[in-house]
């Protein structure tokens, strides 16, 4: 608690902070008392601090006691919006960290923190991952409040609930839980904030930190989304999910996720129905095909060549004639340089990243095929599965694994291998729910009425007569306590 003794209180603050360098404390005198005020270094806004707190205070005129200065502070005299009492030295701490100002009077035990936070942020602009042709062009940024401002801008409406909590017991996180009333369970709301209340965290620097604890286990798949939109996160909100922001991350969670989620965007409710079930079919496609071609050429070639016509069978033995490793070792080696440009260009700087382009380009469409290393036919198929992985950039880390995995079956086992890996996948995925709600739902438990915008979306003459809900279904059963 804090002592009345103004020297006292700045002692102890001290000791906690361990004399930390951005701690800024300024003494001064407002209506004939010693009053102080802590702040952070880069954590408020100067301009705000000398306009709201500074001048009001100093300007104050005769002589005030210390009761009556501490009552004015907390109710006569309007510093700012967001204004709190503090009566602990740790209350004064937090405060201070989180960017506001705190003002502390010499013989009251109360304190007041000042909500002036103006540290330097990232502009709204658009995002990275998660482009579209048509709609807004805003995407999250690192500040919560910012965030927060963005969702509240698209839902004018109360039934739209906020929660703000801490997470991390080293960086006290500052995170903001939404749900929508009338629309999200509130037991899935209420699983949801246990977990972040029991999350066995020190240290929370991104939303990737939190995402493990916020879905079922499963080596593969994720149960909780992420997305850099505001608008997309909104429409989740709508649906019945349970949003989560974190303060330091551009990327928002939800939960549940489906999997058929990861085969729809924006876009495709801007656009007539009939091309957005085409698009979404070319999605569907391309992840097989990403995920199966490489393996399927190889068991053909190893095991199966009488499935191939005798034409092109013939162009293939040539092709391969001339290379010394085995279809099996061109596909790994392929497949495994494919994966060292991917994360070369993802980490190198934006303006050298182009060279991996074209070394890239270089190496692999010319030289390895001129030198005999690997055959043309085998080429052309790891860069068609290749390009069709980034068709569904929210898979393109499962991608990766499943590709890699369904050439080795294929190359060992054939199609044999191939079928009994697509099974296990199949059922593994088909086994995993998200917060109650079936991972592949709708279809598997089968909903007609969630089919209306899963593979073909209906018209907005349909959709708009009906309420958004989950695809799955009611949630049945939450598991806010495994974690």
């Amino acid at each position: 608690m804090l002592e009345k003794e103004l020297l006292k209180n700045i002692v102890n603050i001290r000791a906690v902070m361990r004399d930390s360098s951005d701690l800024i404390i300024k003494y001064a005198k407002a209506g004939g008392c010693a009053i102080c005020v802590l702040t952070c270094d880069g954590q408020i806004d100067a301009d705000r601090a000398a306009n709201l707190v500074f001048r009001p205070l100093t300007e104050l005129e005769g002589s005030v006691p210390p009761e009556r200065l501490s009552e004015m502070i907390g109710g006569e005299l309007l510093l700012a919006c967001d204004e709190k009492p503090v009566t602990s030295a740790t209350e004064v701490i937090e405060a201070v960290l989180a960017g506001f100002c705190v003002i502390l009077i010499d013989g009251a035990e109360t304190g007041y923190a000042v909500g002036l936070q103006g540290f330097k942020t990232r502009s709204v602009a658009q995002p990275e991952n998660h482009r579209n042709i048509r709609g807004s062009r805003e995407g999250f940024v690192e500040a919560l409040h910012v965030n927060m401002s963005l969702v509240r801008r698209r839902v004018k409406s109360p039934a739209l609930t906020m929660r703000t909590m801490k997470i991390g017991s080293v960086s006290n996180t500052e995170i903001c839980v939404f749900g929508m009333e009338g629309r999200t369970d509130k037991r899935l709301l209420r699983a949801v904030t246990d977990r972040l209340e029991r999350l066995p965290l020190s240290l929370v620097l991104e939303s990737g930190f939190v995402q493990p604890f916020l879905e079922e286990r499963h080596p593969l798949f994720s149960g909780a989304g992420a997305t850099e939109r505001p608008d997309t996160f909104v429409s989740k909100l709508y649906e019945g999910r349970v949003g989560i922001i974190i303060d330091g991350s551009p990327f928002a969670l939800y939960v549940p996720k489906l999997f058929s989620e990861n085969f729809i965007m924006l876009d495709d409710y801007v656009e007539k129905p009939v091309f957005a079930f085409f698009i979404r079919l070319i999605r569907y496609a391309a992840f097989l095909i990403a995920i199966l071609l490489p393996g399927f050429y190889t068991a053909l070639a190893n095991f199966h060549p009488e499935l191939i016509p005798d034409p092109l069978l013939r162009n293939l033995a040539a092709a391969e004639a001339l290379t010394p490793y085995s279809v099996l070792t061109e596909c790994v080696i392929l497949d495994l340089f494919y994966e060292i440009m991917r994360e070369a260009g993802l980490r190198l700087p934006s303006n050298v990243g182009h060279a991996v382009s074209i070394v890239g380009g270089i190496v692999i469409g010319d030289i390895v095929v001129s030198a005999g290393l690997v055959g043309a036919p085998m080429l052309l198929t790891v860069a068609i599965a290749s390009i069709s992985g980034y068709i569904v950039s929210d898979l393109a880390n499962q991608i990766s694994l499943l590709r890699f995995g369904f050439i080795l079956l294929g190359g060992i086992f054939g199609l044999f291998g191939l079928t009994v890996g697509a099974f296990v996948l199949l059922v593994s995925v088909c086994s995993l729910d998200s917060c109650g709600v079936p991972f592949t739902s709708p279809l598997s438990p089968f909903s007609f009425a969630g089919m209306r915008d899963t593979l073909f979306r209906a018209d907005w003459h349909v959709l708009g007569r009906t309420e958004p809900d989950l695809p799955g279904g009611n949630v049945t059963e939450v598991r806010g306590n495994e974690k």
